[in-house]
């Protein structure tokens, strides 16, 4: 059983709320919904439902329809077509892939005001317009984000557990030494390699076979694809090309998405349901230009000017050589040799991102363009918010001299929280700049 953070999440839910409300997990495809869902129902209730709204019996879809007003009625089926029976403030129903059928969540409203068992339901693609047209999204539902395997839980199904300690020297400062930082590098180029989608950890730590691992990501991404052509109905091929184009853009200097890129007449208007689309898909995670962060940071966004990040960097490194395989990615063998190329360094970027957003920041940057005087362009990859300050945040291959833009940027604004410059090596604090491994993003 690989060990998740959102468990003590769940426990919590039902501790503090005990029914009163329906708990949502919202997240993309294979990231484990299902089977954390299912693992808290067997050790924290007498008896629980799975309902796989993908495939749900016609019976019981009928019943969800006609028995609105007769729960007594729409239990005992339950109870007779998955042969389990139901205990009252003990048992869990679980409604898997809720997007599938949403007047299903529109019931989930009066099925907690009934009182009589606790509800968690799971999706993707939960907030676009065909799934909560024609419903009133109910009230008693609280929701909550589930990501791909995060460092940490990485290093859990490794069999390391050295994470607290790692936190002492983040918090302190202090240098972990070569040997014990050569050794977390070492499995923290594995983990980008690998990515945090369940069944390809699983994979991994079973046989340690980047081979196999890689089948498995394809696998994943083909159900991405089919998932776009068969959801976004009418301007799925816009999805597409944005969705193919990401490594691309990711390889330039200046990582911005450009729409042109696509298609030299393409306006932004014409592909911002596709753009969100993928939002709300949570296949990728975008990241937005905070033009003024001293007023705050999604007050001054301009969602015009973005960047967009894979919600997986293990999917990332296969997606970029998609049609290639596992001996020909050139990713596997910079990366376990840390030879990583300027191109190349876009998967540095994406990790941190993925490992912010993990920690529950929307993601932004700030990028600053002086046509009449270059001196006064700036790039900051992510700002963050800690402690109530914005903190600017480098992300650095190992072989970097200057931080030319974080030293204007600190210049400009005032009053900022921590600077920190993510690299390979290990812990520095130099001319007021916290110096801090890649993995310990984690703790940001």
């Amino acid at each position: 059983m690989l060990k998740r953070k959102i468990y003590d999440k769940l426990l919590r839910w039902k501790q503090d709320r005990q029914g009163e409300t329906a708990l949502l997990i919202n997240g993309a495809r294979r990231v484990g919904k299902s089977y954390i869902c299912k693992v808290f129902a067997q050790n924290e209730y007498k008896s629980y439902i799975l309902i796989d709204f993908s495939k749900l019996p016609t019976d019981i879809k009928e019943s969800f329809l006609n028995d609105v007003n007769n729960f007594d009625l729409l239990f005992n089926k339950l109870q007779l077509t998955y042969e389990t029976p139901l205990f009252r403030r003990e048992s869990l129903i679980i409604f898997d892939e809720v997007q599938l059928f949403p007047a299903a969540r529109q019931l989930i409203k009066h099925l907690v005001a009934d009182g009589r068992y606790d509800y968690i339901e799971t999706g993707s693609l939960i907030s676009i317009k065909r799934n909560i047209q024609d419903i009133l999204i109910p009230s008693e539902e609280e929701s909550i984000n589930m990501y791909p395997l995060d460092f940490e839980e990485f290093l859990w199904a490794m069999g390391n557990s050295t994470t607290s300690i790692l936190r002492e020297f983040f918090e302190t400062l202090q240098p972990l030494g070569a040997a014990v930082h050569r050794k977390m590098m070492d499995a923290f180029r594995q983990y980008l390699l690998i990515g945090g989608m369940p069944q390809v950890v699983d994979a991994y730590v079973r046989n340690k076979d980047f081979a196999e691992c890689d089948n498995f990501k394809k696998n994943i991404l083909s159900l991405y694809r089919n998932d776009i052509t068969k959801f976004a109905i009418g301007y799925e091929h816009k999805v597409l090309s944005i969705y193919d184009a990401i490594p691309a853009q990711l390889s330039k200097k200046e990582k911005k998405y450009v729409i042109s890129s696509l298609n030299k007449d393409a306006r932004l208007r014409t592909y911002e349901d596709a753009f969100v689309w993928l939002y709300e898909s949570m296949i990728i995670n975008p990241c937005f230009n905070s033009t003024d962060p001293k007023v705050g940071l999604s007050l001054s966004s301009d969602y015009s000017t973005r960047k967009l990040y894979f919600g997986d960097t293990g999917l990332l490194v296969t997606h970029t050589f998609r049609d290639n395989d596992y001996m020909s990615n050139s990713l596997y063998k910079s990366l376990l040799f840390d030879k990583l190329s300027v191109n190349e360094g876009m998967i540095m970027e994406n990790i941190v991102a993925q490992m912010l957003r993990a920690n529950g920041h929307n993601l932004y940057f700030y990028s600053r363009v002086d046509g009449n005087n270059r001196k006064n362009h700036m790039e900051i990859d992510f700002l963050i918010r800690r402690d109530n300050k914005i903190c600017p945040v480098e992300v650095k291959s190992s072989a970097y001299r200057a931080h030319t833009s974080l030293d204007k940027f600190r210049t400009k604004f005032k009053n900022l929280g921590t600077s920190y410059i993510l690299y390979s090596k290990d812990i520095m604090v130099h001319e007021g700049v916290v110096h801090i491994p890649l993995y310990m993003a984690m703790f940001l």
